[in-house]
């Protein structure tokens, strides 16, 4: 014990060089020597005799993470800064937790320098606006000086102490900087993609996913100590208490996140209610946290978050037993999660010394998880939605109680019924031979062109075609080949009436009628040749078979009427332009077939 001390008191004697040339700041833990005043009562004036005395110990392992400590803890160090061009050096805690920090430098005249600082005050006491606390030592060129640090605080007693340059710090704290923004990049942008999924999908997973996003980047903008820098920079109690709190908040999210992915209330009963039950004692616990001294309520909160997040792998591993294959990726996910948390909750209690993978493992770890956790969302919806289309399947030949039993499941499977329902729309609206429109349908559409060219002024024609002989076709070649010679002459009409915007439809039998909006009698007469033309010099090929196949074709247009133009009247107006149309129809007949003639009446007189 008396060689301890001896040593303790040389390492205090021996002063730490400072020259400036550091880039990244110069760690104190591996010089500094401490002192646990239980009692917190202890001044300065008692660690300096303390310290004279020997009573200061070097860190253990160097290590200056705690745990869960009652009362102060001292530091010393003594320093001589050999940089003239550097007179002034900052301190910072890079622990954002702490409730009182007190800094006192005993400079080499007797003068001495107390500086405050840690959530306990508001954030512009500290000297810089930085998420740790942090203070400005003056250290004058080649004069020993004694620092002495002071902590005091409920929450984890984790003190690692580094000095910096202006420059050093400028430097760091910009990498540093640009890491937390990147990781909270990261969730901002799960957020918001998962935000757009919520509001398209509804699907409840991914509200709770956004909760546990949320929630669990408070908790991490609370331990960085963001949360009291730019969330709540004068309000104390609330630095004090945002610790338990936003845990508390977390978990519900985790826990209720993990209740709707796994679908627990489906797949395992007790499961579900063990999960109600952690979300009943976080509610507790945060209302509690509210009252309860932070040294009570954080210890609690943190040793809670590991059976939460073994529950949650135990629910998982169970679900996954049972078939649920996203289970897989949730698994992962959450040991990713465990794995970090458990490295920060170990640091809190000083189970493991503070590095770099320890102290930003629970970032790195919750980064993973939420990304895993993302493309195990999308993994999920995607299974739900193949089951969807099986069950689909199931319910046509099924029992219509099978059906009630899963509706929850079968929202992609109502927008494929609207689907068919407006093919079946379509197809009763349709040939069942040549695929063209039907009479109904094209007397429907034809109403509407009709009352847009009495409104427009616009000329409007209506086409009537007949195949010729086609009796004969049918007789010779069969019926079968008759109904390949209508689709052949369906298919001709469509290619060569598509430019000018037609309305074509089957009329009956081996008649269509065509409506050519926009073209007067001359225009429509014209097309009307050209298509006669096509049919005649394109025979129909069906098997060995070539045969020609003519059309007679009657072209009427139909001229607008002033003062005519109410529904009624367009009504009674289709009957009369289809008749011009069709007598038009038998002129071409009576004239030989094979040839277009109009409802003109220089044509009538023929």
């Amino acid at each position: 014990m008396l060689g301890l001390c001896l040593f303790g008191t040389l390492r205090a004697e021996v002063p730490l060089l400072l020259d400036g040339h550091s880039r990244t700041g110069i760690p104190l833990e591996p010089h500094i020597a401490y002192y646990h005043d239980v009692g917190g009562a202890q001044t300065l004036i008692d660690a300096e005799r303390i310290q004279r005395e020997g009573r200061f110990a070097p860190l253990p392992g160097g290590n200056a993470a705690f745990g869960f400590q009652p009362g102060a803890y001292w530091f010393h160090v003594r320093l001589l800064n050999r940089n003239r061009n550097e007179p002034r050096w900052l301190l910072v805690q890079q622990y954002a937790l702490s409730d009182r920090i007190d800094v006192y430098t005993r400079q080499a005249d007797g003068r001495l320098d107390h500086l405050s600082g840690g959530d306990s005050l508001p954030f512009s006491s500290r000297s810089i606006r930085y998420r740790h606390p942090n203070f400005w030592i003056n250290l004058p060129a080649d004069r020993p000086a004694d620092l002495y640090v002071r902590v005091q605080s409920q929450s984890s007693m984790q003190v690692p102490l580094t000095l910096f340059t202006p420059t050093a710090f400028t430097e760091v704290s910009r990498d540093a900087q640009f890491g937390i923004g990147l990781y909270y990049g990261i969730l901002l942008a799960l957020f918001i993609y998962n935000l757009v999924l919520w509001l398209s999908l509804r699907d409840a997973s991914y509200f709770w996913y956004l909760l546990h996003i949320s929630a669990f980047g408070l908790v991490l903008l609370t331990l960085n100590g963001l949360g009291f820098e730019y969330l709540w920079p004068r309000n104390t109690w609330l630095a004090d208490k945002s610790v338990p709190l936003s845990i508390c908040l977390a978990q519900i999210g985790m826990q209720q996140f993990a209740r709707t992915f796994l679908g627990l209330r489906e797949r395992w009963r007790l499961g579900d209610r063990v999960g109600l039950g952690m979300i009943g004692f976080f509610v507790l616990l945060g209302v509690a946290a509210t009252r309860l001294p932070y040294n009570v309520a954080t210890p609690i909160a943190s040793a809670a978050v590991f059976f939460s997040i073994a529950w949650i792998a135990v629910a998982t591993l169970v679900v996954l037993r049972r078939g649920y294959k996203p289970a897989q990726l949730f698994l992962l996910a959450w040991s990713m999660f465990l794995l970090g948390t458990g490295m920060f909750t170990a640091i809190a209690f000083g189970l493991l010394p503070k590095v770099f993978i320890t102290e930003y493992g629970v970032q790195i770890g919750s980064a993973l998880e939420m990304l895993l956790l993302s493309v195990a969302l999308g993994y999920r919806y995607a299974s739900l939605r193949n089951e969807n289309e099986r069950i689909v399947h199931e319910a046509k030949t099924q029992l219509e109680h099978k059906v009630e039993q899963r509706t929850t499941e079968l929202r992609s499977a109502l927008a494929q019924l609207e689907d068919a329902h407006e093919r079946l729309r379509e197809s009763s609206q349709r040939d069942g031979l040549t695929g063209l429109h039907n009479r109904t349908h094209f007397r429907n559409v034809f109403q509407e062109l009709l009352a847009n060219s009495q409104q427009t002024g616009r000329p409007l024609s209506l086409l009537m075609i007949d195949l010729d002989h086609f009796k004969q076709i049918n007789d010779r070649y069969g019926h079968l080949v008759g109904d390949e010679c209508l689709c052949w002459a369906a298919r001709t009409l469509g290619v060569v009436l598509q430019p000018h915007r037609a309305l074509l439809a089957r009329f009956g039998g081996e008649e269509f009628i065509v409506a050519l909006p926009g073209l007067d009698l001359q225009a429509a007469a014209c097309v009307a040749e050209d298509v006669r033309q096509h049919l005649r010099d394109q025979p129909c090929r069906s098997g060995e078979h070539a045969i020609t196949i003519t059309a007679s074709i009657g072209v009427h247009a139909i001229q607008r009427e002033a003062d005519n133009d109410s529904e009624s009247a367009i009504d009674s107006a289709i009957d009369p332009a289809l008749q011009d149309a069709d007598q038009a129809l038998y002129l071409a007949k009576a004239d030989g077939r094979d040839c277009v003639r109009t409802s003109a009446p220089e044509d009538r007189r023929r």
